[in-house]
Order: structure tokens, then C-alpha cells, then sequence
């Protein structure tokens, strides 16, 4: 008698549990073509943002890992701008943060790797 009762209140919280779910989907073609376009500029104003950093003077005196974590600290307020244009069209703010931190991996990743050739060369003499 006890399983049966645990048994229906699992599937009865299953059942409560997807329909929380199903109401609070979203759906990635509800962004309409110029929403797409904005983010796509604020993607390219948050990289535009770590190429111009990655070639000031002072960057290229730094180690690349203390250097790629200042380059990544002066863009962030670029990816609020990005995080706004979700947040105007309604996307779940689960959704937008995890663009934005899947974007910042890959940018601080590529960085990263950029700044280390870098260093590598100036200490084997090929920059000067």
C-alpha cells in the first residue's frame, strides 16, 4: 500500500513538474530577424571590444594569463548589452546567460591562445 501511494505522488509531481515546464518553454524561433541581427552586433562590439584590448602596449608587458583575465574584465559591460537585448524580447534570463557565458568561454579560449603565441615569440626573439 505505502509503494503504491509514493508510486502516484512521484508520478503526480512528474506530471505537476512538466506542465511547469511546458508553460515556461521557449522556443528559438520566436527571435525575429532584426533581434537576431542586434545580438549578432553586440556579439561583434564584445569582440571588436577584445581585439582593440588585445593591442594596447601594456597588454604585450603583461603575463597572457593576467592579461586575458584584464582584457575580459574591460569588455563585460558590452555583454550587458547583449543580455539587454534578450531581456527586451523576452527571453528567459536562463537562456541569455548561458549564450553570453558559452560567447565568453570560447572569446577568453581563443584570447588566451592568441596572447600565449604571443608571448612565446617575444621571448624566442621573433617580436620585438
Amino acid at each position: 500500500m505505502k509503494y503504491s501511494l509514493i508510486a502516484a505522488l512521484l508520478l503526480a509531481a512528474n506530471l505537476a513538474f512538466a506542465a511547469d515546464a511546458a508553460e515556461e518553454e521557449w522556443n528559438e524561433t520566436s527571435l525575429n530577424e532584426e533581434t537576431i541581427q542586434k545580438i549578432q552586433q553586440a556579439q561583434f562590439i564584445y569582440k571588436k571590444c577584445v581585439v582593440d584590448a588585445m593591442q594596447k602596449p601594456e597588454v604585450a608587458k603583461m603575463e597572457s594569463r593576467h592579461a586575458t583575465d584584464e582584457i575580459i574584465k574591460s569588455c563585460e559591460p558590452s555583454l550587458g548589452e547583449m543580455r539587454k537585448v534578450y531581456i527586451d524580447v523576452k527571453v528567459p534570463g536562463v537562456v541569455a546567460d548561458r549564450h553570453m557565458k558559452k560567447l565568453r568561454i570560447q572569446v577568453t579560449r581563443n584570447l588566451l591562445q592568441e596572447l600565449m603565441y604571443q608571448e612565446a615569440a617575444r621571448k624566442s626573439g621573433q617580436l620585438q
